[in-house]
């Protein structure tokens, strides 16, 4: 049974934050503005004509390549999942997100301007509440190498394996996390996107990334990470799939409580164990 957490959330103002684009090299601004209970995660594409809107759940997501896409074939809006990971991490469940663009900027790579910009904000509290549902009975999805298990818990912990067995400068990571603002902030937020130097020059080269350097990814090349300062954390890499998984994951439409273990997963994979354990949780408590 659901049972009272704590009340709505969203933010006391409105605030604003431009980047670029990774995929698309456009410069992008997001404006965010509070709003009222049950709306959810709303974005408008202020760019086009007559200002379409994009609802965050599972049931806009449109692709899923190397991002998370929402929205459908004459509207979309892609690489959502750090903002995504961020509004969860700090409890914003109603927000209404101007886009002048069709990609959310990438920022240094991280959660980490989002995760402040949100704390300086602020959050307010609504009248309404929130209901979190606890996962009852373990869940189990795979596909080749992939694998992801949500097994019941009394909070939300994300665990990620990481295997790049072709690539020694990444190897095997491991990390485990209780989602929490405070702990999101000091140990997820700050990690950044990573690649393999070898695997992504084709895709500049065709124009598939337009704008990646050192200033928004980990790059690995001959098995070495080459950023001047190099990683925030030793198993950055494991780290940053974490808050993919959170992003990816916020897309259910209900809170919830359990631990989900995930080996190898991407968001594709994240995407088709969202619908799953979101049809656990309404099987067991609706």
């Amino acid at each position: 049974m659901p049972s009272v957490e704590r009340k709505q959330r969203t933010l006391r103002k409105s605030v604003s934050i431009s980047g670029i684009g990774v995929f698309t090299g456009q410069e992008t601004t997001l404006t965010f503005h509070p709003s009222v209970a049950d709306q959810g995660i709303v974005f408008q594409r202020t760019d086009l004509p007559n200002t379409p809107k994009i609802i965050a759940s599972l049931d806009s997501v449109y692709s899923t390549p190397r991002c998370t896409i929402i929205g459908n074939k004459k509207v979309s809006i892609q690489m959502v999942e750090h903002l995504l990971a961020s509004l969860r991490a700090h409890e914003i469940d109603n927000v209404f997100i101007q886009i002048s663009g069709p990609e959310v900027p990438m920022l240094d790579g991280s959660s980490k301007d989002f995760s402040q910009l949100i704390e300086e904000t602020g959050a307010m509290e609504l009248r309404e509440d929130k209901k979190v549902f606890s996962l009852q009975s373990p869940i189990f999805w795979s596909n080749a190498q992939v694998q992801i298990i949500a097994i019941p818990a009394n909070e939300y912990r994300l665990s990620y394996t990481l295997h790049y067995p072709h690539c020694l400068g990444i190897g095997t990571q491991f990390h485990t996390f209780v989602l929490s603002a405070e702990e999101f902030v000091k140990e997820i937020a700050p990690c950044r996107t990573f690649s393999i130097y070898e695997e992504v020059v084709p895709m500049i080269e065709k124009g598939f990334i337009k704008r990646g350097s050192l200033e928004n990814a980990v790059l690995v090349k001959e098995n070495k990470v080459i950023n001047p300062e190099g990683l925030r954390y030793p198993n950055e890499m494991a780290r940053h799939k974490i808050l993919d998984l959170i992003g990816d994951l916020s897309l259910i439409p209900i809170s919830f409580l359990a631990h989900v273990i995930a080996i190898r997963s991407g968001h594709t994979s994240n995407n088709a164990f969202a619908k799953l354990l979101y049809n656990q949780i309404k099987m067991e408590n609706f």
